[in-house]
């Protein structure tokens, strides 16, 4: 079992979908099929481009909204067929260190909704400078799946687990990979998402512990576990735009680290104050 709808008993991978007037006809894909299209003793055309061209088109129109229509309501089969796209990503050790929650209560949106807000309110009292999204957003959501992560399972990559100092060593990269692993799988969320022709809205913003201590007792999550990111989605409120993004050459080297692409920290520090605020909420064409 991997996906939890709220308010729902928890439901395992192989139990069909219900019935909804405004799910589409088409049946939802068997958790076990297979990932590829390919016999496995075959080569593909390697000259074909097809594929690649209709995932750059998905890949593309992955765009970040922060308002979403509330009155559209996703069919559960759509959230299964993101979280399928989940359930793929490939992970340390095999160990697929994530777990799902769909919340489609109203009530329980709100509530996280005002925790965010609360923290907006917190940064601009600590005089951040963060642009911190409008997080009103996240109330109207239609999709929206909380991701969970259990950092025991650090086990199962390359540690020691002698408290040596080298055993830390190995400790934090078995964060590192599992932060990767998890994030691996709610980028293809995202694409799916995408693919279904929704917008999204990546939520990242509950590291701090006292977002942990809100967040934990509404979705019934064991302490043990952490909430790592919310993915919300849906048709847009407005129309949607493309953010600037680095151009290849910028964020690519061959054989060697370009040293040209190197920043100094005093570069660093003045991208963030003249460039961040436009790079995060301006349409690409509208970025110095």
């Amino acid at each position: 079992m991997f996906i939890t709808f709220s308010g729902e008993t928890t439901m395992s991978a192989n139990t069909s979908p219900s019935a909804s007037p405004s799910a589409s006809a088409s049946p939802s894909p068997s958790p076990n099929a297979s990932a590829s299209a390919n016999p496995t003793d075959e080569r593909p055309d390697y000259s074909d481009t097809r594929r690649y061209e209709a995932l750059m088109d998905v890949i593309g129109r992955r765009m970040t909204v922060r308002a979403f229509d509330p009155d559209y309501v996703v069919p559960r089969e759509h959230h299964e067929r993101i979280l399928e796209a989940a359930r793929h990503g490939p992970s340390g050790a095999n160990s697929q260190p994530w777990h799902f929650i769909v919340v489609t209560d109203p009530e329980l949106k709100k509530n996280i909704a005002d925790y965010f807000r609360e923290e907006q309110r917190a940064r601009a009292k600590l005089k951040m400078k963060f642009p911190t999204p409008d997080y009103r957003g996240l109330a109207t959501a239609p999709g929206f799946i909380v991701v969970v992560s259990d950092f025991r399972w650090v086990k199962a990559f390359p540690v020691l687990n002698d408290g040596s100092e080298l055993d830390r060593m190995y400790h934090e990269n078995a964060e590192r990979i599992l932060l990767q692993s998890v994030a691996a799988a709610t980028m293809s969320a995202h694409l799916a998402a995408a693919a279904l022709g929704y917008n999204v809205w990546w939520v990242t913003a509950i590291g701090q512990e006292y977002a942990q201590k809100a967040m934990k007792p509404l979705l019934g999550i064991p302490q043990e576990l952490a909430v790592l990111d919310i993915m919300c989605f849906g048709p847009p409120a407005k129309p949607a735009y493309k953010r600037w993004k680095k151009s290849l050459d910028e964020i690519v080297s061959w054989n060697r680290f370009d040293p040209s692409q190197f920043k100094t920290d005093a570069q660093i520090d003045e991208w963030v104050a003249n460039s961040r605020h436009k790079v995060m909420y301006r349409d690409a064409s509208n970025v110095d």
